[in-house]
C-alpha cells in the first residue's frame, strides 16, 4: 500500500530549452534590469539637478560668488529675456559689483528631464531685483541645460522669455 504522502509527489516534466531561447530570456532580463537601474539613476539625477538649481538661485540672491563659481559651467551662456547674454565671468562680476542684484525667485512650476550627463530644466518663475539700480519684477519662462561634470551638476545654458 502506498502512503498518502508519496501519492502527492508528482513527477515534474523537465523541458529542454534551446540556446537561442536562453539567450533571448537573458537579453530580456538584462534589458529589464537596465531599465530599472536607469529609472533609479534618472530619479537621483533629477533630485540632484533640482538641488543644484535651488543652490544657484539662493547664491544669486545672496551674491555668493563662491557657490556661483561651483555651479556655473566655464562655457556658460546665461540669456536674459531682453536679449542680454552673460558669460560665467560676467555673471560673477555683476553679482560682485551689484550691477545685477536678485531679490527673490518665486518658482511657479518646474520640470526636469534627465538624459544621462545632461538635464533640461523648464521653469516658470517670478523674479525681482535690480539691474544698474533699476528695479524689475517679471514673470519668466526659463529653459536651462545642466551638465554633470567632475565638479557635479553645472549650468551651461539658460534662456528666459518674459511672460505677460
Amino acid at each position: 500500500m502506498r502512503s498518502s504522502r508519496n501519492a502527492a509527489i508528482m513527477p515534474q516534466r523537465i523541458t529542454k530549452t534551446t540556446g537561442l531561447e536562453t539567450r533571448v530570456h537573458m537579453r530580456r532580463s538584462f534589458l529589464f534590469l537596465l531599465l530599472v537601474f536607469s529609472l533609479r539613476v534618472s530619479a537621483q539625477d533629477t533630485t540632484a539637478v533640482k538641488a543644484a538649481l535651488d543652490r544657484l538661485e539662493m547664491a544669486l540672491v545672496a551674491r555668493d560668488t563662491g557657490t556661483m563659481k561651483q555651479l556655473l559651467h566655464h562655457n556658460l551662456q546665461f540669456g536674459h529675456s531682453n536679449g542680454w547674454v552673460q558669460t560665467k565671468r560676467d555673471a560673477i562680476e555683476d553679482a560682485k559689483s551689484g550691477a545685477l542684484v536678485y531679490g527673490r525667485f518665486d518658482r511657479q512650476s518646474l520640470t526636469i528631464l534627465s538624459y544621462g550627463k545632461t538635464a533640461v530644466v523648464r521653469e516658470w518663475v517670478n523674479v525681482n531685483g535690480t539691474r544698474n539700480g533699476t528695479e524689475f519684477n517679471i514673470k519668466l519662462f526659463v529653459l536651462q541645460q545642466w551638465v554633470r561634470t567632475k565638479k557635479g551638476w553645472q549650468l551651461v545654458l539658460r534662456q528666459s522669455a518674459r511672460q505677460s
